[in-house]
């Protein structure tokens, strides 16, 4: 499990973050349907993949053997009564530069997500609601 695997990571910075709710509700849907984990290779990052699991979402450098950059853990999402508001999270820095994939990561992370499930509605449309 890859959450074992920052566990025992030395994290250069941390910084409490948001998910805006249409991403984490995609993300949500996507682990449903397509289950977990889901390692989604991230266009235009060269060597970067993205790991999402039930538990994290974690940015690695795979050339690098999956050595984790960036990663979303302790989403603090129990007892949540609606589904607009952002997801308070944690924001773990592995590397210096690591800031500068943030948006970029979660950009592709929605296009790779919207497009996986549409393959998978496509090839099963009674799956995924008809989508």
């Amino acid at each position: 499990m890859m959450s074992t695997r920052i566990d025992d990571m030395l994290v250069y910075a941390t910084q409490d973050d948001h998910l805006d709710a249409s991403l984490y509700n995609l993300w949500r849907r996507a682990r449903l349907h397509l289950g977990s984990p889901l390692r989604l290779p991230l266009q235009g990052l060269k060597q970067m993949v993205l790991i999402l699991e039930d538990d994290s979402w974690v940015v690695v450098d795979e050339v690098q053997y999956d050595m984790p950059v960036l990663a979303w853990v302790e989403f603090q999402d129990s007892g949540r009564d609606n589904l607009h508001k952002p997801i308070l999270c944690t924001l773990n820095f592995y590397h210096y530069l690591a800031s500068r994939l943030r948006d970029k990561v979660l950009a592709r992370m929605e296009e790779a997500l919207e497009q996986r499930l549409s393959d998978a509605a496509s090839e099963n449309p009674t799956d995924i609601g008809g989508r």
